[in-house]
């Protein structure tokens, strides 16, 4: 088997392995609407836990078989490869305007990456790395506040927390890029550094988990997965000196690219929209009913009493009226 067939099989299973994290992630908050960011209490977030790490680990080692141009586009495949297993393993299917969504962000995810430029042997400096972490964690800290504000709409709440922890997830792989490419052999550097990533991935991992709540899978799953890369290949590229392949072609192929990936995502969270609304106004025709009846608030022994309905009206022989001079003993008797 040749190195290349060998990075090919990693990344797709690195892509499955992330798949399953995301989907026991999002049934771990469909069920533990409590736990927002971390039910430390279920086992199956810890399993969660496990596949995101695993899926890391296999991506890591396609990349040491393979060249970055062919592992992060296969990377991107996580969002499609999400949407069959969740109908397989939890019986969620996804309708076609979820499909067109998926696809368009992974093509032009997919399309992104492989434009993006070798890497460089280049590293952030101290300064640079104490910098670009306190603007990430201010990032994180406005795009939490915004979701926050947006309680009211589940699905914009989620995708803000998705992409803060997309952000999350790309700075702490530039960092890791910082320390494996520039090892200053200052300890107190290094463990800073150490520090800020294992703070990043695991504020990316309570952010992820927080996203799913009452948004679905499918567009919190593409925002981060798609905003991961493009923070990457940002700092990449203003910082590490990396540029597009192609020159000024590449670069207009890349935008565009990151306009079809946008496009994309805009679907996956309008479709969500919809259909949260569509749910919404089935449940509140579903629950009115004309014909519940009122409750008498002073009932006898605490119970609720139900007026009973008017009588028909009877005629003047069903009465048993008495007559006009008083009841007479022949009356009583019959």
């Amino acid at each position: 088997m040749s190195d290349l067939v060998l990075s090919v099989l990693l990344s797709l299973v690195s892509a499955v392995a992330y798949a399953g994290g995301a989907i026991v992630q999002e049934r771990v908050a469909a069920t533990s609407p409590k736990a927002t960011y971390a039910p430390l209490r279920r086992p199956a977030w810890w399993g969660a836990g496990c596949l995101n790490g695993l899926g890391a680990l296999l991506h890591v080692a396609a990349l040491a078989y393979g060249p970055l141009s062919v592992v992060q586009p296969l990377g991107a495949l996580t969002i499609v490869l999400a949407l069959p297993m969740s109908a397989l393993l939890v019986g969620r299917r996804s309708g076609a305007t979820a499909w067109r969504g998926a696809i368009m962000a992974t093509v032009g995810l997919g399309g992104l990456l492989a434009l993006t430029g070798a890497t460089t042997e280049q590293s952030l400096s101290g300064s640079q790395r104490l910098v670009v972490g306190l603007v990430t964690a201010g990032g994180v800290l406005v795009l939490m506040s915004s979701a926050r504000a947006a309680h009211r709409h589940p699905v914009v709440r989620a995708v803000l927390l998705a992409i803060a922890a997309g952000g999350a997830f790309g700075m702490a792989s530039v960092f890791t890029k910082s320390v494996t490419e520039g090892w200053t052999g200052q300890p107190l550097e290094e463990l800073a550094t150490l520090l800020a990533i294992a703070g990043l991935a695991a504020t990316g991992m309570l952010l992820s988990q927080a996203s799913y709540r009452g948004a679905g899978l499918a567009a919190p799953l593409a925002t981060a997965t798609v905003v991961n890369p493009v923070v990457a290949a940002t700092i990449g590229i203003t910082m590490f000196g990396e540029s597009f392949r192609y020159g000024t072609i590449g670069t207009i192929l890349a935008l565009s690219c990151g306009v079809v990936a946008a496009g994309g995502l805009i679907l996956l969270t309008t479709e969500r929209i919809g259909r949260g609304r569509r749910v919404g106004a089935s449940v509140v025709a579903q629950g009115v009913s004309p014909a519940i009846p009122p409750v008498v608030p002073d009932s006898p022994a605490g119970l609720d009493c139900v007026p009973l309905p008017p009588r028909a009206p009877e005629s003047r022989d069903s009465r048993h009226e008495p007559p006009t001079g008083g009841w007479t003993a022949e009356d009583v008797r019959s």
